[in-house]
């Protein structure tokens, strides 16, 4: 019954809901701070603010679905990395975007027990103010980081189907200089985030330390609405709207090619991939994006807003992107599969270059009009 009125609550109230992306939090009087617990400065939320921070839905849900993408994402990302970086011989665009994502989600990832400890902690944050803009910095910075190499991965894959036999030395130098870029692009745009704001905030009344969820009333409403609304159009729209357009002409490319066996896998993993990265945009990128349009449009021009604990629950979706990404890398990347399907099958390096020389002198002998099977070669398995 609690549970059921928690969520009533957090679909139809109006009142308490935030600026600044979060709950409003009321200056405490001086008598308020004199009768809490330890006497500090802080903040007080309404009724609605309260239950959202104390409900099931922040203190079960967020954290269940952020332990499910650490157990996946983190193995998951850090053996893509190790097979872009070190695996992979021949540094082509494709390689070089998708190492820079797995980056950018082990960057997001390892943070994550901190994010959950906090909600199972009943949102009581106790790591300190640079912490808490440090998560907040890399949990933002993902997401669009994630959109940005997710379209140029696109984008290069459009490229290979069209054009694959082009200065690729050219365009591996080109890859390096996008992906520093978006690097750049990352700092610069999450620099407000850890420069002009007070992520954290004592909440009196409930005898919490919030970090990023309670903000004054006052504090820069319009600047943050202009600075979010230009994350959303500049690096979530635009992008967007670039990589629906490459898998529309990637998809007419191929329909238009002769049905050959090798255009035909080359059109099922541009499908595989295709459905793959517009689920990660229904699913992760535009439920979040939407709803921070709509919440800051409602506190700018209509002065309150009820979409905060749907933006919340959405944000936490995002993160799920983190999971979906190594199935891109499967999909594009014919190093990634092969070591995937050799570290479950439990062979090592040497033992999958033995299997290719055996092949390849069985195959020689055959040609040759004889046979001569391949040495023996003893291999250590790599499990």
């Amino acid at each position: 019954m609690y549970k059921h009125n928690c969520f009533l609550v957090l679909c139809l109230n109006l009142k308490y809901v935030a600026s600044s992306r979060s709950f409003i939090g009321v200056e405490t009087t001086s008598e308020e701070e004199t009768n809490s617990s330890n006497g500090d400065h802080g903040l007080k939320v309404g009724d609605f603010a309260a239950s959202v921070l104390t409900s099931g839905l922040t203190t079960v849900f967020l954290p269940l679905v952020y332990i499910i993408v650490f157990i996946v994402g983190l193995p998951a990302n850090a053996m893509a990395l190790w097979v872009f970086v070190w695996r992979t011989k021949m540094k082509h665009p494709a390689a070089i975007y998708m190492a820079n994502l797995a980056l950018a989600d082990l960057l997001f990832i390892i943070w994550l027990p901190l994010k959950i400890s906090y909600h199972l902690n009943g949102n009581n944050w106790i790591y300190g103010e640079g912490l808490c803009k440090v998560l907040v910095v890399f949990f933002y910075g993902n997401m669009y980081c994630s959109i940005l190499f997710m379209t140029c991965i696109s984008v290069q894959r459009y490229w290979v189907v069209v054009d694959p036999i082009s200065q690729s030395r050219r365009k591996t130098s080109i890859a390096y200089a996008v992906s520093i870029f978006i690097w750049v692009i990352f700092a610069l745009g999450t620099m407000p985030l850890y420069l002009n704001i007070q992520q954290t905030a004592n909440i009196t009344n409930l005898n919490i330390t919030t970090c990023h969820d309670v903000m004054p009333e006052e504090q820069l409403v319009s600047s943050m609405f202009d600075y979010f609304l230009s994350l959303a159009i500049g690096v979530y729209f635009f992008p967007a709207l670039l990589t629906l357009t490459a898998y529309v002409l990637m998809i007419k490319t191929l329909t238009a090619s002769p049905n050959e066996d090798s255009i035909g896998k080359s059109r099922r993993r541009a499908i595989e991939l295709i459905v793959t990265v517009l689920t990660m945009y229904l699913v992760c990128f535009t439920p979040s994006n939407v709803m921070l349009i709509v919440h800051y449009s409602r506190i700018k021009y209509a002065s309150d807003s009820n979409v905060y604990a749907f933006y919340i629950v959405s944000l936490c979706l995002s993160g799920i992107n983190s999971c979906i990404d190594p199935f891109v890398y499967y999909f594009v990347s014919k190093d990634f599969r092969d070591h995937v399907k050799n570290t479950l099958r439990c062979r090592s390096v040497r033992a999958v270059k033995s299997i290719q020389a055996s092949f390849a002198s069985k195959k020689f002998s055959k040609g040759s009009g004889s046979y001569t099977s391949a040495s023996k070669v003893t291999t250590t398995s790599s499990c």
